[in-house]
């Protein structure tokens, strides 16, 4: 996470809605030096009033953690090994339709890719932000969505309501996009963004040697040539 503007989706003067209240939350995300910047953003309990009570880095340690703790709030990962963020959310179904005391998800990524968006919400997430956020201004989405309210940044928010708006039925399964893990679809966009591979460690928390490979792997399984064809494929299918 980072300094750079928030998320626009969360009006309010920081900090005045979220005075003198409470909100246990379980992190998921499957770098733990991440799991360690939310921590340190979302600050002392004692002044946020947001209690970090567990941590996952799967699939299966978070639906273990998540139904041991019962949070108020989930703060998932689109991209976990397992099966994603929305393996978690089918887990936990009969959680998110509590009558009473529900667990809410509030999805934290760094993709912003709009299959990314439309899935955890069709899952039941209750909003969905990415990775830029800052802190005060992801303290303040948590209560929102504690509260039952869906917090998006304007341009994820006209994913959702083109998606649910539309009486099109949904696309057709991508097989080349299939074939592809969603850690190597996340280095995709980001190279096909324009990216250097040095950038792209730094955004996922992985290592130029790990990029690479993870590009090496991406060229060979859509039988591609370069990066300079690897965009022009990636922006025909609207991932960038």
């Amino acid at each position: 996470m980072t300094e750079r503007g928030g998320e626009p989706g969360t009006p309010g003067t920081p900090g005045t809605e979220t005075a003198g209240r409470r909100a246990r939350v379980v992190l998921v995300d499957d770098h733990r030096m991440f799991r360690a910047g939310v921590r340190a953003e979302i600050g002392v309990t004692a002044e946020t009033g947001v209690e970090v009570v567990g941590e996952a880095g799967d699939v299966d340690e978070a639906v273990s953690v998540i139904r041991e703790t019962r949070p108020d709030v989930v703060l998932l990962d689109v991209h976990l090994p397992g099966g994603g963020g929305v393996e978690v959310l089918r887990r936990c179904a009969q959680l998110t339709a509590a009558a009473t005391d529900p667990v809410r998800f509030l999805a934290l990524s760094v993709s912003d890719a709009a299959e990314d968006v439309i899935g955890v919400i069709r899952g039941g997430a209750r909003g969905y932000v990415t990775k830029t956020i800052t802190g005060q201004d992801l303290v303040d989405a948590i209560f929102r969505v504690s509260d039952g309210d869906a917090v998006f940044s304007p341009r994820l928010a006209g994913f959702v309501l083109d998606a649910f708006a539309s009486s099109e039925p949904a696309a057709a399964v991508d097989e080349d996009l299939d074939r592809l893990t969603q850690r190597e679809r996340e280095v995709l966009r980001l190279i096909a963004r324009g990216y250097a591979y040095k950038e792209v460690g730094k955004e996922l928390f992985i290592s130029v040697k790990t990029v690479e490979s993870h590009v090496s792997a991406v060229l060979r399984k859509l039988q591609l040539s370069n990066r300079h064809e690897l965009t022009r494929w990636a922006t025909a299918r609207r991932l960038v």
